[in-house]
């Protein structure tokens, strides 16, 4: 069924370290975690590296810019990248740090190989510099005269630096790409490399003047430059593993994980760097896309930059992880938003796989005291949902293997579903009804107990606590645990008992979320970018509130009753959290008077009352004098 032990080495790239984590940094992360638990899952030797990449002129002004020192900056991102991960369920085996002296040591090591192998000239080169990607771009490049990942204009500069001769293995990296299907994966960007290689790629700087830009490594043979960032930042995948002594058993097994946006550097800089080097190539390069905010990539420029963490605290882990392998399928871009990630909480966990535990408990309970009764009575329904469990993993697998995370889980979903479906067309609830049928009885629900366990043994890379909740309520202990006990079935003892606990993926109040999302507009936590003309057709007047009660349908919302000039009109609000209601009456407040009406939980809102947020997210609204006049138009 399955392949014999295998070695799996699997790296994120290492994330600059001039930002916190956001969900980009989380779903690769998440991705690797989940792809290297699935291979531990089948017994696999597994090693799993991130870290960060610390080095450059971009964390030099960083850390100018918060008053730190290059060290003392980022040793503070890398602790968050580390937390976030660790808030994330994320079991890596090794961070490296690339300010780190195990792997200054490697880079030293492997750039002074580079140039005693008569890759490295000294010359002068001037071009466009993009300060974001810290590398140089030509005017083909270019998207209307910009940087394609910073919409921003480079600057030219011109300077002597150390170049690497990367042009001389073009039409040997041209070959390996095309000589083998698997280097680049999925196959689009295989065609993207080759794409660049077709023409002249020039040689690669690869150092910066250490007076200009003094936060790097130097050159073990010119103390006056610093090693460019890019080539400082690739080795790490091998560093970590030559630190340790551990080349031999891992890198000719190599999975990297990146993102589209650095293909360049991992699929020409990288391979071109290990051939000079005299290194052996990486045998995987895995290219996902992006996650899209309104159709656009995620930047901190634009402000649609999503924290990680803000959904894990409010979703759980399991099921964010979950939807970030679940809705991206690996290759593509996919289009995030939070209720999605709420339906599918909704759709596949509570109403699929919480609904079978669920069910499956409360008739255990209800019928045979909590415990499993075995199965007695097998009949064909029984052996079409057996198999639908028992040639998953041998499905799971193959999914995995070709980069389909979205299509493995689907899998088990659909296997779910049957055994939802199963219990319809049994009817256990009838058969408890007729002593005569008690053995049957008791097969259905032992059947619908192995395929909570064998979901939750598929499931377990990608929702880690839930599916050990699960086991835990239905009374497993000491059975194996592994891929191959998933493709087994019958496995649980007789009489185990079970324990119905709190329900493993609560259900989203999908109306009370769209809701939330109104009040954050209120509230202005959403800011559009608007034109002068835009704003001039806002209408700001003085409204007085003359009483506040609470929404009867949302615990977030007041609805407010206002006096407009010679009009009465209500307002609904989400200033609940930072009022009561009893406070507000008198209180005079600006409103954009002229919103097109809506309907919040039910209650006609006609206006919007306008609050100003400090840095804690602590609303305060906007009161004025009581002698104004209500009505009267700010401006």
């Amino acid at each position: 069924m399955t392949k014999g032990k295998e070695t799996y080495y699997a790296t994120t790239p290492i994330f600059y370290a001039n930002a916190e984590p956001h969900i980009g940094h989380a779903y690769t992360t998440t991705l690797v975690d989940v792809a290297t638990r699935f291979h531990r899952l089948k017994g696999d030797n597994t090693y799993f590296l991130t870290g960060t990449d610390e080095h450059g002129e971009k964390i030099q002004k960083a850390a100018e810019a918060n008053n730190m020192s290059p060290q003392e900056y980022t040793d503070m991102i890398a602790g968050k990248f580390k937390s976030t991960w660790d808030s994330l369920d994320i079991r890596y085996d090794d961070f490296v740090r690339t300010t780190q002296e195990r792997h200054k040591k490697v880079v030293r090591e492997i750039l002074q190989k580079v140039y005693d192998n008569g890759d490295i000239i000294f010359g002068e080169y001037g071009g466009l510099y993009c300060l974001g990607c810290e590398r140089y771009y030509t005017d083909k490049e270019l998207k209307d005269g910009k940087c394609p990942q910073h919409d921003t204009k480079p600057e030219y500069r011109s300077e002597e630096n150390y170049f690497f001769r990367m042009e001389k293995y073009r039409p040997w990296l041209q070959d390996h790409i095309k000589q083998n299907p698997d280097f680049i994966r999925p196959e689009r960007y295989a065609n993207e490399a080759l794409g660049i290689l077709r023409e002249p790629i020039g040689d690669l700087s690869i150092s910066r003047p250490r007076n200009r830009v003094p936060w790097g490594i130097p050159l073990p043979w010119d103390e006056n430059h610093v090693t460019y960032v890019w080539f400082d930042a690739l080795i790490n995948y091998y560093s970590a593993l030559d630190s340790k002594n551990l080349i031999d058993e891992y890198w000719p097994h190599v999975n990297h994980f990146i993102a589209k946006d650095i293909l360049k550097p991992h699929g020409i800089f990288w391979p071109t760097m290990l051939k000079s080097a005299g290194i052996d190539i990486y045998p995987h390069l895995n290219v996902h896309g992006y996650w899209l905010i309104d159709q656009g990539k995620m930047s901190k420029s634009k402000g649609n930059v999503i924290n990680p963490l803000d959904l894990k605290d409010k979703y759980g882990v399991d099921a964010f992880r979950y939807y970030l392998l679940k809705d991206m399928h690996f290759g593509s871009d996919a289009s995030f938003s939070e209720e999605g990630l709420a339906e599918r909480i909704n759709s596949d966990l509570a109403n699929d796989f919480g609904n079978l535990l669920n069910r499956t408990l409360g008739m255990l309970g209800k019928y045979t005291e909590g415990k499993v009764p075995g199965i007695t009575k097998i009949e064909e329904i029984d052996h079409d949902l057996i198999s639908s469990f028992t040639k998953l993993p041998e499905i799971f697998t193959e999914y995995f293997d070709n980069l389909e995370f979205d299509k493995a889980i689907s899998a088990v979903l659909e296997a779910i579903r049957k055994a939802n479906k199963y219990i319809a067309d049994t009817e256990p609830w009838v058969l408890a009804k007729d002593e005569n049928k008690k053995a049957r009885l008791e097969t259905v629900l032992t059947n619908c107990v192995e395929a909570l366990r064998c979901a939750s043994i598929l499931l377990e890379p990608v929702m880690p606590n839930k599916t050990r909740e699960l086991r835990k309520q239905l009374g497993i202990k000491n059975i194996p645990f592994n891929l191959a006990s998933a493709a087994e079935w019958d496995l649980v003892p007789v009489n185990t008992q079970t324990q119905k606990g709190e329900p493993l993926f609560p259900r989203i109040d999908l109306e009370a979320l769209k809701e939330e999302t109104v009040v954050k507009e209120v509230v202005l936590e959403h800011k559009p970018e608007v034109t002068i003309d835009d704003f001039a057709k806002l209408e700001f007047r003085v409204a007085e509130i003359l009483s506040a009660e609470e929404h009867p349908k949302a615990d977030k919302l007041l609805v407010l009753n206002v006096q407009l000039g010679p009009e009465k009109r209500t307002i609904v609000s989400g200033i609940k959290e930072w009022y009561k209601a009893k406070e507000l009456a008198g209180k005079k407040v600006i409103i954009v008077a002229n919103l097109k009406p809506v309907k919040l939980r039910g209650i006609l809102s006609e206006g919007m009352i306008m609050a100003a947020e400090d840095e804690d997210g602590n609303l305060s609204i906007s009161s004025l004098d009581r002698d104004i006049i209500s009505g009267s138009e700010v401006r």
